[in-house]
C-alpha cells in the first residue's frame, strides 16, 4: 500500500490566475468569447481547440487532434515514445502555425501525465518551446483532476457525483459536491498505455484491483452519478449505443446503467475489434486501447457502485475556461447563453426570442423550471435557421437542435427542443428521418413540443416587433379555454386570416376551445 499511497497523494494546486495572460471574461456583462485556443498534449493525443461564441457556453471554432501515442512504452522505458515525440512535435508546429493564421489570442498549451512523469519530459518541454515558441504548462495530477471536474461543470451546471477522466497514462477522480463545489481529487496510473506495459492479464487485473481498491478508500461513498471524461470512455459509450440501437448519436450526456456498462464490456470482449471499429467509426489507435480501458471501467463501476454512468464531452480544456469565469458568469445557464448567442448572431430580429417567450409562456402554467428553460431556449432559436431552404427548414431546425454541441440539456430535452422547432415551421412531423428519435419522448412530451412549436409559429406571425404590445394570451386549464385579447387597432389588423388559422391550429393541438376578445 505504500506504493499506492505515493501514487494517490495530493499535488500542490497550481496558480492558474495568469495562465492565459489576460482576463478572458472582463466585465460582468461579457457575453461573448473570441478565439481562445488550448493545445492539450496528452499521453495518447495532441489536440488544438479554438473556442468562440457565447462566454458561458463556448463553441468549437476549430478542433483537430492527432493520436501520436506519446506515452506508448512508458512502462518499460520511463521515457516518451521516440516516434510519438517526432509526430507530436510536427503536429505542434502545425498547431502553432494554425493558431497564428486564425489570430488566436490568447493561446495556452498544457501537458498531462506522459510529459509529467517521463524522465525526458523536461527535455521535451524545452524542445517544444525552442521549436514552436509555445510555452508549455505541465499539469500536476491533482490539478488535472480538478480541471476535468470544472470542464464537467461548464456543460453540466450543478453536477453532483464523481468525475473520472481517463487518459493514455493516467486516470483522475474528482468529487463534485453540488453548487459548483469540487471536493477530493486524486490521480493514479490506470491509463491503458501504462497498463499495456504490464506482463500478462493476471498482473494487469491485480494492478487494477489494487489501485481501484485504494481509490475506494479515498471515495468510500457510492455516487449517484459517475461522469466519464476521455476518449477511451467515449469509444466504449459509442459501442454501447450501437449495441442498444440507441437513436441519437450524441455522446455528451449519454447515460448508461451499471448493468449496461457490464453488458457492453462483455460485448466488446466477445467481438472482433476491427468489426467494432467499422460499426462505431472509432480510429484504429483509439480502438486498440478500448479493451484495456474496458477492464478498468468494469472494476471501477463494481467498486464505486454508481447509480448511473454518464458521458461528458467536456474535460480539461473546457475546465481551463471555467477556471477563468467569475461566479456570476458560472451561474448563467449554458443552454440559455448558447441559444441567446445564436439568436444575436443568426436571427433576423435579434432580441425577439425573449418577447416571444413572454407572449406564449402563459400557455404553460404547470411547466417545471427545467421545462421552462428549454422552452425559453426554443424561443431564442426559433428563427436562427431562416436562411435554410423553406422546404427543408423544419428538418434543419430539428437536426441543428438535436446534434448541436450544447451543454446543459439531456438527450430527451434535445429531442424536445428539436421537435418544437420543427413544428415552428411545419405542421406535420410524419415522413421525416427523425421519427426514431421521438422514441426518447413520452406521448405527453411529444404533445407539449408540438404545442410549443405551434405557439411559436403563431406568435412569430402575429407581430414582428413585439407581440406583447398587441395582445395577451391566456390559458384556463380547468375550463380548457385558450384566450387571446387583442389590445390595439393594429392588433386587429395583424390578426388576419392566416394568423387566425395558426391560432386555431395551436388551440386544436392543446385540445382546447378558443376565445378572442377585442376584435
Amino acid at each position: 500500500m505504500k506504493e499506492d499511497s505515493a501514487i494517490l497523494e495530493d499535488d500542490v494546486e497550481a496558480d492558474q490566475g495568469s495562465l492565459f495572460g489576460v482576463d478572458l471574461f472582463e466585465g460582468p456583462d461579457r457575453r461573448a468569447l473570441q478565439r481562445v485556443g488550448v493545445i492539450d498534449i496528452g499521453s495518447n493525443s495532441v489536440r488544438l481547440v479554438v473556442f468562440d461564441g457565447a462566454a458561458r457556453s463556448p463553441a468549437y471554432y476549430f478542433n483537430e487532434k492527432l493520436l501520436c501515442g506519446l506515452g506508448a512504452g512508458f512502462a518499460e522505458t520511463g521515457r516518451l515514445n521516440p516516434e510519438g515525440r517526432i509526430r507530436a512535435m510536427a503536429e505542434l508546429k502545425r498547431f502553432a502555425a494554425l493558431a497564428n493564421g486564425m489570430r488566436v489570442s490568447p493561446l495556452v498549451t498544457v501537458a498531462t501525465a506522459a510529459v509529467r512523469d517521463a524522465e525526458d519530459g523536461p527535455e521535451f518541454r524545452a524542445e517544444v518551446e525552442a521549436q514552436t515558441g509555445l510555452s508549455l504548462w505541465v499539469v500536476k495530477g491533482r490539478e488535472e483532476a480538478r480541471l476535468s471536474a470544472q470542464g464537467v461543470l461548464l456543460g453540466w451546471p450543478g453536477a453532483e457525483g464523481l468525475v473520472c477522466d481517463i487518459g493514455g497514462s493516467s486516470l483522475e477522480l474528482a468529487e463534485l459536491q453540488g453548487a459548483g463545489k469540487i471536493g477530493r481529487c486524486r490521480t493514479t496510473d490506470l491509463g491503458p498505455l501504462k497498463l499495456l506495459g504490464l506482463d500478462g492479464k493476471k498482473a494487469i487485473r491485480a494492478h487494477i484491483n489494487r489501485r481501484i481498491g485504494a481509490l475506494k478508500k479515498v471515495f468510500p461513498t457510492s455516487p449517484g452519478r459517475l461522469y466519464l471524461v476521455g476518449g477511451s470512455w467515449r469509444a466504449i459509450a459509442r459501442v454501447d449505443m450501437e449495441r442498444r440501437g440507441y437513436p441519437l448519436k450524441v455522446l455528451h450526456e449519454y447515460r448508461m446503467s451499471p448493468q449496461d456498462v457490464h453488458d457492453t464490456i462483455d460485448y466488446i470482449e466477445a467481438s472482433d475489434i476491427t468489426a467494432l471499429r467499422g460499426q462505431t467509426g472509432t480510429s484504429e489507435a483509439r480502438m486498440r486501447l478500448v479493451p484495456m480501458a474496458s477492464e478498468v471501467l468494469r472494476r471501477l463501476v463494481d467498486k464505486i457502485n454508481p447509480q448511473e454512468v454518464a458521458i461528458s464531452a467536456y474535460g480539461i480544456r473546457e475546465g481551463l475556461l471555467y477556471e477563468q469565469m467569475s461566479p456570476d458568469l458560472r451561474r448563467r445557464h449554458p443552454l440559455i447563453e448558447a441559444a441567446r448567442h445564436a439568436e444575436m448572431t443568426n436571427a433576423r430580429m435579434p432580441g425577439f426570442g425573449k418577447k416571444l417567450w413572454q407572449f406564449i409562456s402563459p400557455l404553460f402554467p404547470n411547466a417545471s423550471p427545467a421545462q421552462m428553460r428549454v422552452m425559453r431556449a426554443a424561443c431564442y432559436l426559433h428563427d436562427v435557421s431562416w436562411r435554410a431552404h423553406p422546404d427543408y427548414r423544419a428538418e434543419v431546425c430539428f437536426d441543428n437542435a438535436t446534434r448541436a454541441n450544447l451543454g446543459g440539456l439531456t438527450h430527451e430535452e434535445r429531442v424536445f427542443l428539436g421537435l418544437s422547432l420543427l413544428h415552428r415551421y411545419k405542421s406535420s412531423r410524419q415522413g421525416t428521418n427523425f421519427e426514431p428519435l421521438l422514441e426518447l419522448l413520452s406521448e405527453a412530451e411529444t404533445r407539449d413540443a408540438e404545442i410549443l412549436g405551434r405557439a411559436m409559429r403563431f406568435g412569430a406571425m402575429f407581430a414582428l416587433a413585439d407581440p406583447n404590445a398587441h395582445g395577451v394570451l391566456g390559458f384556463d386549464a380547468k375550463r380548457g379555454v385558450v384566450t387571446l385579447a387583442l389590445k390595439t387597432d393594429e392588433a386587429r389588423a395583424l390578426f388576419g386570416e392566416v394568423t387566425e388559422a395558426r391560432f386555431k391550429a395551436l388551440v386544436q393541438a392543446m385540445q382546447a376551445e378558443m376565445t378572442v376578445t377585442g376584435r
